[in-house]
């Protein structure tokens, strides 16, 4: 009889045992199910109620999503929906780890045998801290995302310049023993606001003798040209800076830059991002590096014994360090060669990156464009420029420089350089017919890493298809 009665004690045990388990089984599965169940009743009907919801939220985002991919990226650049999203992960968290405690006082943990209750304590710590640590991570990265928006100035897209936005791209070093940052590059991305077709205008650093936007403060100063001494492109953010008392603004040097190149180009700038040398870096790594075209051995380093190895030719995945190297080495080339190899690591990045790779990575992503110096992107136009830069994948990206042997960059000729720009654009957006067939005298000789040549010109700098130059 002894013996019957140990068989059904254990029997028993190993009932409330497997119950125990499915309790948190449910929960697992069904949040609230447990409490239907075998527990309070309003909880779990409040509880599986939240979590059809979600489910029918989920699903709604999952078609809209497959319909249009894209519709991931308005979300991610969204502040709105980041700060729901975040609350709702950590409001979930809690409330989901709370049915598993719950879950495992229904399923009487006392009544259990030692050995089963330690196991039912372990499942249950396992799923609880697996289930709200998953949350409270995603929680985490989407108040990253959502703090690195606040990079971003306030308000929604602007209105376009004759259905373009041109957006002055600025590279640079910065560093203590600088007054602020002196552009090395400068890079207009002139886009179509319709279709995302880009036209990049790129401006040599050393020109000289030019105009100043008609009006502005520096055309005042300079009503002649910027014809000082020694006077060039790349220093008008160093005079700005010098006389802050001229400007209203926390960004002299940038928008006395800006009125040199508007001035240069006849084109209005809709906004700016400067960018150093550092973060440009580590964004070629958050995206996982880029894929270029290496022509011929780019020096690693700096000039002549400071260059400390090489980049090999052929069509080679470069990382951060190997990307900046290819866009700035100097050693070999001239400043012309390097804005063109500058336009082809801007195309390739602006052809290769994919939204999966953008949304995979956007928290290293989010660290890495924090590191530009500055932009007057207003958060609210960031979905407007996602959607284009997916649409301008697909289009041709044109370019044109302003450099010689065109254009004379210390006495510019302004008429002839805004009827190129003109022109280019025209081009792209196929008012003019396109030439991608013209032969440049020396169009097959490769120098510093680019092909063409300083006199003969360097194609990357002017073409209506960047990646076929590069």
């Amino acid at each position: 009889m002894s013996g019957d009665r140990m068989v059904v004690a254990e029997r028993a045990a190993r009932v409330r045992f497997r119950r125990a388990l499915t309790l948190m089984a449910f929960t697992l599965v069904v949040p609230g199910s447990a409490q239907l169940v075998a527990g309070n009743r309003q909880v779990g009907r409040i509880a599986v109620r939240v979590w059809l919801a979600t489910l029918a939220v989920l699903a709604f985002l999952g078609i809209r999503l497959l319909l249009d991919r894209s519709y991931a990226l308005t979300l991610a650049l969204n502040p709105t929906f980041l700060l729901l999203l975040r609350l709702y992960l950590i409001g979930g968290a809690i409330a989901w780890a709370a049915l598993f405690v719950d879950a495992w006082r229904i399923g009487q943990p006392l009544s259990l045998r030692m050995q089963h209750r330690r196991a039912v304590v372990g499942v249950n710590g396992v799923l609880c801290f697996s289930v709200a640590g998953t949350m409270l991570f995603g929680a985490h990265l989407a108040a990253v995302q959502r703090d690195w928006l606040t990079m971003f100035v306030d308000g929604e897209i602007g209105a376009a310049h004759d259905g373009r936005f041109n957006v002055l791209l600025l590279g640079g070093d910065s560093g203590a023993d600088r007054w602020g940052l002196r552009p090395d590059s400068m890079t207009i991305a002139s886009i179509d606001a319709t279709s995302g077709k880009t036209v990049m205008i790129g401006l040599p650093r050393n020109m000289q003798n030019f105009k100043f936007r008609e009006g502005s403060v520096m055309d005042e100063q300079f009503p002649k040209g910027f014809d000082c001494d020694g006077c060039y492109l790349n220093g008008v953010s160093t005079w700005a800076e010098d006389h802050t008392d001229l400007f209203d603004s926390d960004t002299p040097g940038i928008d006395a830059t800006v009125m040199a190149i508007e001035g240069i180009t006849g084109l209005e700038m809709n906004y700016w991002v400067m960018v150093n040398m550092k973060g440009f870096r580590r964004l070629v790594d958050a995206f996982g590096g880029v894929t270029l075209n290496v022509r011929e051995r780019i020096p690693v380093g700096g000039l002549g014994e400071d260059v400390t190895g090489y980049i090999e030719p052929g069509k080679r995945k470069l990382n951060g360090y190997q990307a900046l190297w290819f866009a700035r080495s100097r050693e070999g080339s001239d400043d012309y060669s390097r804005m063109a190899r500058q336009k082809c690591v801007m195309t390739a990045l602006l052809t290769q990156v994919s939204p999966k790779q953008a949304l995979t990575n956007f928290q290293e992503i989010a660290k890495a464009s924090s590191a530009m110096i500055r932009t007057d992107v207003p958060g609210g136009a960031l979905a407007d420029f996602a959607q284009l830069a997916l649409r301008a994948r697909d289009e041709k990206v044109a370019t044109v420089s302003l450099v010689p042997p065109q254009v004379n960059t210390a006495h510019p000729d302004l008429d002839k350089v805004r009827a190129m720009v003109r022109k280019a654009i025209d081009r792209s957006e196929g008012d003019a017919k396109p030439t991608p067939g013209r032969k440049k005298k020396g169009e097959g000789k490769v120098t510093g890493g680019s092909l063409g040549s300083r006199n003969d010109g360097y194609v990357a700098n002017e073409t209506d298809d960047v990646a076929a130059a590069c």
